[in-house]
Parts: C-alpha cells; sequence; structure tokens
C-alpha cells in the first residue's frame, strides 16, 4: 500500500548519495526534502522509509521533511484557493497520490466551477538542501 513512498525513499537516497560523493562530502548530516501537498505522501512513512534505506555516507543523515502547500489558480475567473485534500473521495484521493494532474478530473474551482486551473504550488518531491563534511 506504501508502496509509492518507498519508491520515492530510494529515489532520493540513491540522488543524495550521488550528489555528495560527487561534491566531496565524508558524510551526509542533515538533507532537507519538500513534498508537494498534492503528491499526498505519507510523510511518516516517507520518513521510515528514508531511515531505513540510508547507509554508508548517509548513515548520520537526518532527514527533514517540509510540506509544500498546493495552491491552484482559475484561468477563467482568477480564483486562487488552497487544496483541500479531506474534500477527495478515496478513490479520487489515491488516484491523485499517485498522479497529482489527476486533480483536474476531481477539483473544480470554487467560484465558478471551471476545471481550467494551474497548479501554483505544492507539487513534486525535491531535494531542498544537503549539509555534511566535506574531506580535508
Amino acid at each position: 500500500m506504501y508502496m509509492h513512498e518507498w519508491a520515492l525513499a530510494e529515489a532520493v537516497v540513491s540522488a543524495v548519495s550521488q550528489i555528495a560523493q560527487r561534491e566531496g562530502l565524508k558524510f551526509v548530516s542533515q538533507v532537507k526534502i519538500m513534498v508537494g501537498e498534492l503528491q499526498q505522501v505519507e510523510l511518516d512513512i516517507f520518513e521510515f522509509a528514508l531511515t531505513q534505506l540510508k547507509s554508508g555516507i548517509l548513515e548520520k543523515a537526518k532527514f527533514v521533511l517540509e510540506t509544500v502547500p498546493a495552491r491552484l489558480l482559475c484561468r477563467v475567473c482568477g480564483k486562487e484557493w488552497s487544496f483541500a485534500r479531506n474534500s477527495l473521495a478515496r478513490d479520487a484521493s489515491e488516484a491523485v497520490h499517485f498522479i497529482p494532474e489527476a486533480v483536474h478530473a476531481y477539483v473544480r474551482c470554487p467560484k465558478c466551477g471551471s476545471p481550467d486551473y494551474e497548479v501554483v504550488t505544492g507539487r513534486g518531491v525535491w531535494i531542498e538542501s544537503i549539509k555534511g563534511v566535506q574531506h580535508p
């Protein structure tokens, strides 16, 4: 059920390891990861997976996860609003979890009812920063 979080954790650990080696780090002390709200990542599971998968250069790493709220902007009437995960039915929530762009099939502008809006913030998962100690 939480394979999405484990796959994300594997990708993050791999990317951080490659970046750390390329930058000549002896070890990584902290990794800050930004998680868009539309990804609907279960943060507890994601963090657990990260801690289970870290090894070698990442053995001492602390993972800091920060959620980026989703903001939507209607292209028809200009209304900007926040995404409300709780307003989605379970099957819709599951679809958006795996394919965030599917939000357009389930969410409409609260002002005019249009499905034509852009996701201003709250999409994606990215490594914001990596802190560590470089080799002398």
